[in-house]
């Protein structure tokens, strides 16, 4: 039995084993050795090599662009941006992951234009795992929807869980020590849903047998076999709906019920028509909330403060995070720094480079000769 068989096999004894107390146990090793299995699968199918859809990435953030075949992706992204992908009202138009820049309040935000998601994309159909494998890399998932097409979200979320992509949450609070001997003592100070002999045998599936396991949140299942693997990607995303402007107004309260009954606040999507241009504005907006960026304007000695080209940060970044996007010596000869703006109490405001900066600050380095 090859191991794509061995896969089905387990997935499909855990779909029929009823799930309780007495079978927890069962089904956390069947889980855990599916996804051995799974790992081991993609491996496999990634050991030929190939030159794949591997792209630099450049700007001050990175956004995937996921849809299935014929959604609009390449006509968005040449609206966006200075790219040319090709546009086609016919599936897989896009082979290639397409880059281009969206340059948006002094950011150079990254748009990947990746080939169309089709069902099974995670288990290698259509080149799925490539593609993928280049949406792991982003800061920011987008997801394109056709407006007539809602239901297709949750198979897209689907696919990239498969491919160990975590959308809108962090990673489970546990954590596995590994030592030398002493067996499996596990710590907890809540009551994390899951029995300790559970948690015992999913490890042991790993072939972890000595290890302090420390669990500060409630858990299932899938979350602790996700800490235990420690290979998976936590990433945030936004939902576009694209092609409002073929549908007609009365059908407008159709698709937000149909955003609703996914788990979708229409309040939260943005409405778009690539085609048409229109909603592009704010989709901009959109994407800069959701990839939590700021601009710091620098006084440069000599030249003033330059309004033109901020530097661009994500949120919460400190003085020393600035100094370091910046390069060079500055962190080397930096004595203090003087921040005028929302961050500071008052202007000129003194501070180290512990000092946490806000959108739209000045910032000047003040150096040692």
């Amino acid at each position: 039995m090859g191991l794509e068989e061995e896969i089905e096999a387990i997935e499909e004894e855990i779909s029929s084993t009823p799930y309780n107390k007495s079978t927890e146990s069962h089904i956390g090793r069947l889980k855990a050795k599916l996804a051995e299995k799974k790992e081991k699968l993609e491996n496999q199918s990634s050991g030929g090599g190939g030159d794949g859809y591997a792209v630099s990435k450049t700007g001050d953030a990175t956004v995937a662009l996921v849809g299935f075949p014929s959604v609009g992706k390449s006509t968005l992204l040449n609206a966006l941006t200075n790219a040319e992908s090709e546009v086609g009202a016919y599936e897989f138009t896009t082979l290639n992951v397409q880059p281009g820049m969206l340059q948006y309040r002094g950011a150079n935000v990254q748009l990947m234009d990746v080939p169309g998601l089709i069902e099974g994309a995670a288990g290698g159909r259509g080149g799925g795992r490539e593609v993928l494998s280049v949406v792991r890399t982003a800061d920011l998932v987008l997801f394109l929807l056709s407006a007539f097409e809602i239901d297709r979200y949750e198979r897209l979320r689907n696919e990239l869980y498969e491919n160990k992509v975590r959308l809108d949450t962090e990673p489970p609070d546990v954590t596995v020590s590994k030592k030398g001997r002493g067996g499996i003592r596990i710590t907890s100070n809540i009551d994390f849903g899951l029995s300790e002999e559970v948690v015992k045998e999913v490890l042991r599936e790993y072939g972890i047998v000595n290890a302090d396991v420390t669990i500060r949140e409630p858990i299932d299942i899938d979350l602790l076999i996700d800490a235990v693997m420690e290979n998976r990607v936590y990433l945030p995303s936004a939902v576009a709906v694209n092609k409002v402007d073929l549908i007609d107004p009365t059908y407008a309260e159709t698709v937000r019920a149909e955003l609703r009954s996914h788990g979708l606040d229409p309040e939260e999507v943005t409405f778009i028509s690539a085609e048409a241009e229109k909603g592009l504005d704010a989709l901009k907006d959109r994407l800069w909330e959701d990839l939590r960026l700021i601009r710091v304007y620098m006084d440069k000695p000599g030249r003033g403060i330059d309004y033109e080209e901020p530097l661009v940060v994500r949120e919460g970044s400190t003085v020393g995070d600035a100094m370091e996007k910046l390069g060079g010596e500055f962190e080397r000869r930096f004595r203090f720094a003087r921040v005028s703006g929302p961050s500071a109490k008052h202007d000129e405001q003194q501070v180290g480079e512990d000092h946490v900066l806000a959108d739209e600050d000045v910032l000047k380095l003040i150096l040692r000769r």
